[in-house]
């Protein structure tokens, strides 16, 4: 899978989405479901825009020192007895892990929940090794395994676009259930499968939510405790991090944890919000063998940019769950892992504009993105940076598009054809327009209203009407006119 989802194209994933009326109603309730908790708890901490000011520097602090405290952090990691690795592509980094692996002789290994993983392709890497199981130990990427590896399609919550029936028939099929799709009894039926296999785990691989540079330990942050028991249990551990995950304190570790539970599942903090590194020599449970990986992969290109700040971002999913296009679209019409405005904004940078050129435009710029984050990354702006980048720089709008906007911008320059097109514009609309099924009267006034406009326009009048424009007598400019030289 990698950073990919996909193989189609932008305009067939989309086309799929939009008929998925189950993926639809499950996103949309999940988006206001999580509306209410989510503002419920950010101002039950009280001054919630002073928090994410906080937030933000933090972030920013981190991203401008990143070198000093990498640095820290992996020399306190080798001070308590780590390892660390700096792994500049994905491919460096599933190298490392399958190097260790079979050093280790592992055989069983668990996973918990983490994007990094994903985006290196650890887990078809780890099939492809004889005598190696693996196990996803987050429900809803365990439900997502047991489906084939079926794609996830949210930052947080992976199995969204699943009923419980379909997860019953996954079990079922896979697992041999026989019970009902109580949601209760289908994770009972998951913990026993995990259970056993995490007693016999010879490595655990987790995520990072945030690495703190003065001690040398991980933060994770779950619900269920898988993250837990795959640190606890297993000798060796295995830690996969972006390399901007990263803090100077735990100090700083809890304000971010505070800001991203509510943020991300609106809770006051997740149940578990665990700090840990190797075992020490006066414990009796955690890694004997602690590894941590730190992955560039094409971050390092957004530093010193514009799209810097894209770095700050804490994967807490809240921008998924305001915008109105994944409403509609879901996480895999994007064909990232990473999807939504922040996959918008980040998967151009990490996989490059020729595979993920349409995302920064799979957008209405409504803001919302922005106003919810909450390190405050300007999401909405970087993706008009994006379109900037590939319109002006790489000149990558080719063909009839390209023409069009070339008309429509000397149209627009230039006062005399804008007019001109002003006075077009109702004659030239008319064939194009129709008036069966118009319901608000007022609206439609001028002679009906487009649905298959031509070129452009028809990416609007695909989902919109287009009311037909009114004659050049009728419109605002001359009503206008008319006025206010009446009022002299």
């Amino acid at each position: 899978m990698g950073l990919s989802t996909s193989t189609k194209p932008f305009k067939e994933r989309i086309e799929e989405s939009k008929k998925d009326k189950f993926m639809q109603q499950a996103v949309a309730k999940a988006q206001d479901t999580q509306w209410v908790k989510r503002e419920d708890t950010r101002d039950a901490l009280g001054n919630w825009q002073e928090w994410r000011e906080l937030g933000e520097q933090i972030r920013q602090h981190s991203i401008n020192y990143l070198p000093d405290y990498l640095e820290q952090f992996s020399d306190n990691v080798a001070k308590n007895g780590g390892h660390v690795f700096f792994a500049q592509t994905a491919e460096e980094a599933q190298n490392y892990v399958k190097q260790l692996v079979i050093e280790k002789q592992a055989k069983k290994i668990v996973k918990s929940k983490s994007m990094v993983t994903t985006e290196v392709d650890i887990d078809p890497m780890l099939l492809g090794l004889d005598d190696v199981n693996v196990m996803e130990t987050d429900l809803a990427e365990f439900i997502l395994q047991m489906d084939n590896w079926d794609e996830p399609s949210h930052i947080v919550f992976p199995a969204i676009h699943k009923n419980r029936e379909q997860i019953r028939q996954v079990f079922e099929k896979k697992l041999g259930y026989k019970g009902d799709n109580d949601p209760k009894n289908l994770a009972k039926c998951a913990r026993e499968v995990m259970r056993k296999f995490f007693l016999d785990a010879d490595m655990g691989i987790t995520g990072c939510n945030f690495a703190i540079a003065d001690s040398g330990m991980i933060n994770l942050d779950t619900n269920e405790g898988n993250a837990d028991l795959t640190i606890s249990i297993p000798k060796t551990q295995v830690v996969l991090m972006g390399m901007e995950r990263i803090v100077p304190s735990m100090k700083e570790a809890e304000v971010l944890d505070n800001l991203l539970a509510r943020s991300a599942v609106g809770q006051v903090l997740t149940t578990y919000c665990t700090f840990a590194g190797r075992k020490n020599s006066d414990e009796s449970d955690g890694p004997d063998d602690f590894h941590v990986v730190i992955l560039d992969n094409g971050r390092s290109k957004a530093l010193g940019t514009v799209f810097q700040p894209v770095l700050q971002c804490i994967r807490c999913g809240s921008c998924l769950n305001v915008c109105p296009v994944y409403r509609h679209i879901g996480g895999e019409g994007y064909g990232s892992i990473y999807p939504g405005p922040i996959g918008a904004v980040l998967s151009p940078i990490l996989g490059g504009y020729k595979q993920y050129k349409e995302l920064p435009y799979a957008s209405s710029l409504c803001g919302a993105c922005t106003e919810t984050c909450p390190v405050k990354i300007p999401l909405h702006n970087l993706l008009i940076e994006h379109r900037k980048v590939m319109t002006d720089d790489l000149k990558m709008q080719h063909g009839f598009e390209d023409v069009q906007m070339k008309v429509v911008g000397k149209g627009t320059a230039s006062p005399r054809l804008f007019k001109m097109a002003l006075h077009m514009a109702h004659g030239g609309m008319g064939p194009l327009s129709k008036k069966k099924g118009i319901k608000v009267q007022n609206m439609y006034r001028y002679g009906g209203y487009i649905d298959k406009g031509p070129g452009l326009v028809k990416g609007w009048t695909d989902v919109r009407d287009l009311p037909r424009p009114p004659k050049y007598s009728d419109s605002f400019r001359e009503w206008f006119k008319e006025h206010k030289e009446g009022d002299k």
